[in-house]
């Protein structure tokens, strides 16, 4: 056959193959051919990721047997939620996709690709971007908030623990409250920590504790693992449940390097159950014992100091009238004293003055007295004479003088009067009776007269 006028001819093919045909229609239909391949999960190590500016992400699947590139549209990426440090050479994916081929160009070269439509990290990686994107949706739902409100109290009486029976977190956690020296009371909440099964039961162990009122806190503890193994504290209605509960939920998961979702929710987060034990009680009970202690008799001491400085100032305030009164009293006293014995000191003072002055005068008038006295010793004699018989007559005088006074008192005496036969009338008392009225009165009465005293009574008889 030949070719038709004005165009190129054909050039022959290779012996046993269809063909030639042109590059870039059969680079078409091969695309076209392996977009009908049904779209697959494959599972593998990524390797070279690319995360640039491009509409692309560029990476490797390999595993011991081989490896596929792929490509991911960069809003599906992010619509993944995966942050940079997620997706790194080494960790394991788990990508779904179907086969492409990009036919390139005259300044493009070709390449086959795996289009990843979906993408989520396989094994421990999986899990962890699960539980990223489960805290981001429930920390938009503000699910971390309402146990960070509620009041852990410093010294509860009860304690609700939820943990595995005979665990060592159980003996960690008992340890650490007996550090505290905490005598309260633990109810015990045994559940399984690590299956399926761990997470509705350790729920139900929450709620329970929380229907007790005498519960104060609730503490979630175990021991570390890796993050299947924490899993059932991932929980996502386990969480909710801690989140809404009235009680405060500590959780002390695993150790310092692990966190797991229920941390987040709760009032509070340990690294260990030994710390979860000082979160609970967070009084050092011992050491507050003594400080109270302490305190109580500090306090004891000054009260009865203060008691005793008023009782001193009140009872000084009542003794003050008394005591100015006794203070004027010795004072007085004090003053009489020195009056009377200055009044003595000036007598004996004066007396002695006088004494000295006499005794100076008489000395000064002796000699001349006795002179004087010589003058007149004589006249004396004489006159010694004429007053002895004065004397005599005086004497007499006096004699008869008072011999008539004698006569006129006894004239008086009341005695007198009874020797000549009168009686006195006298009441018991001895006193005198001074009417008839006052001896009808008396009744019994005395008659004094002369010889002696009469007792009497008054008779008084009616006439006939």
């Amino acid at each position: 056959m030949e070719p038709l006028l004005g165009q190129p001819l054909a050039p022959e093919g290779i012996d046993g193959y269809h063909g030639p045909h042109p590059v870039g229609r059969y680079a078409a239909a091969l695309r076209e051919k392996l977009r009908t391949f049904a779209g697959v999960c494959l599972i593998g190590e990524v390797s070279g990721a690319r995360l640039g500016r491009g509409p692309n992400v560029y990476f490797e699947l390999r595993d011991p047997d081989g490896a596929v590139p792929c490509a991911m549209w960069r809003d599906e990426f992010d619509r993944l939620g995966l942050r940079a440090d997620d997706f790194r050479d080494g960790i394991e994916v788990v990508a779904a996709g179907s086969c492409d081929y990009y036919v390139g160009g005259p300044s493009a070269s070709p390449r086959f690709t795996f289009r990843v439509r979906d993408l989520r990290l396989a094994g421990e990686g999986d899990l962890l971007a699960r539980l990223d994107r489960l805290r981001r949706q429930l920390a938009a739902e503000g699910l971390f908030e309402p146990q960070k409100r509620l009041r852990l109290p410093a010294l509860p009486r009860t304690i609700g623990v939820v943990t595995a029976e005979g665990s060592a977190a159980r003996r960690d956690f008992l340890a650490g409250l007996a550090r505290r020296s905490w005598q309260g009371t633990i109810v015990w909440a045994y559940a399984p920590v690590q299956d399926r099964r761990a997470a509705p039961a350790i729920g139900a162990a929450i709620r329970e504790l929380a229907a007790l009122g005498d519960v104060e806190a609730i503490v979630v503890t175990r021991g570390g693992g890796s993050i299947a193994d924490l899993w059932a504290f991932c929980d996502e209605t386990l969480c909710r449940t801690v989140a809404l509960l009235p009680v405060p939920v500590i959780s002390a998961v695993g150790h310092e390097v692990d966190r797991t979702l229920i941390d987040d929710v709760a009032c509070v987060c340990c690294s260990t159950p030994t710390h979860a034990a000082e979160a609970a009680v967070g009084i050092d009970c011992a050491h507050a014992l003594a400080r109270v202690t302490a305190v109580a008799t500090r306090m004891d001491a000054a009260a009865r100091a203060a008691l005793v400085a008023r009782a001193r100032t009140l009872a000084a305030h009542s003794r003050a009238p008394r005591e100015h009164v006794a203070g004027h009293r010795r004072d007085l006293h004090q003053q009489t004293r020195e009056l009377r014995a200055a009044t003595r000191r000036g007598i004996a003072s004066r007396a002695d003055s006088q004494r000295r002055i006499g005794s100076t005068v008489i000395s000064r008038k002796l000699e001349a007295a006795r002179a004087d006295a010589d003058a007149r010793r004589a006249a004396l004699r004489a006159l010694a004479g004429r007053l002895e018989r004065a004397g005599e007559l005086g004497a007499e005088s006096r004699a008869k003088a008072l011999r008539a006074q004698g006569a006129a008192l006894e004239a008086h005496d009341p005695e007198r009067a009874l020797e000549r036969g009168y009686a006195l009338a006298l009441d018991t008392g001895g006193e005198p009776l001074a009417g008839a009225a006052a001896v009808r009165e008396a009744g019994d009465f005395e008659l004094r007269m002369a010889g002696g005293s009469v007792p009497a009574r008054v008779r008084e008889e009616s006439e006939p």
